[in-house]
């Protein structure tokens, strides 16, 4: 079972930056690729930033420019640093992993950590 355990977020003013952290009990590079998602209230939950496990990195286009997705394969730690932020990146952010060292695809998540842009 891997287990992940998002930390970082909280009360920031719009244009400002966070970083979530998302700490990994197993070796990052074990892995098939690490991903952040967010979920605000009533809306589904949306991909923010992937990373494979070669270390490419991809966006959608509302967070490109804005969010960096890196990762810390010593530690096995994943990293969000969001920057420029705006009242709509409110949300939970979840860390997700995408596990197929046994064959089939497993995700594992993390429990979320919260992150309130204010005006």
């Amino acid at each position: 079972q891997v287990q992940l355990v998002e930390s970082g977020g909280g009360l920031v003013q719009a244009g400002g930056s966070l970083r979530l952290s998302c700490a990994v009990s197993v070796s990052i590079v074990a892995l098939n690729g690490m991903s952040w998602y967010r979920q605000a209230p009533g809306k589904q939950r949306e991909l923010v930033a992937t990373i494979t496990s070669g270390g490419t990195a991809s966006y959608p286009d509302f967070v490109k420019g804005r969010f960096t997705i890196s990762t810390d394969l010593v530690e096995n730690t994943v990293f969000l640093q969001m920057d420029s932020l705006k009242l709509e990146d409110t949300s939970v952010y979840y860390c997700h992993a995408a596990d197929r060292r046994f064959g089939r695809l497993v995700d594992h998540w993390g429990q979320g950590t919260h992150v309130t842009v204010s005006s």
